[in-house]
């Protein structure tokens, strides 16, 4: 394992949840656009994870298959089953036509349960 791989990860995955803090801080709020950025942030912690665990992550968007890798290293990560499991039609499906209804209350229940992740 090299840490300088696990600390970009974990840059990378700082930057989107902050990308995502910010826009949930803007006056006109683009939902969707805040839920892609928690996915990505929360796929590429995954991965930092992973990393740290000297598995060569795959080149997936799936946060379910992530995090059943992660749940195989420990059993911790099944408390964001749930968070991966909602987030997972953001990761590439917001970036084609589709409307999904994510509420305020939503947004804030996303980034509560993305805490988790953080170190």
């Amino acid at each position: 394992m090299e840490i300088e791989d696990v600390m970009e990860w974990m840059q990378l995955a700082d930057d989107d949840l902050d990308s995502a803090k910010i826009l949930n801080e803007a006056i006109r709020k683009h939902n969707e656009i805040i839920c892609y950025h928690c996915a990505q942030s929360t796929e590429k912690y995954l991965k930092a994870y992973l990393t740290w665990k000297d598995i060569v992550p795959e080149k997936t968007h799936n946060l379910l298959f992530l995090n059943k890798l992660c749940i195989e290293k420990d059993n911790e990560f099944q408390k964001i089953n749930t968070l991966c499991d909602f987030l997972n039609r953001f990761a590439n499906d917001i970036r084609y036509p589709h409307k999904y209804e994510v509420t305020e209350n939503d947004i804030n229940f996303l980034l509560m349960l993305l805490k988790q992740l953080e170190i």
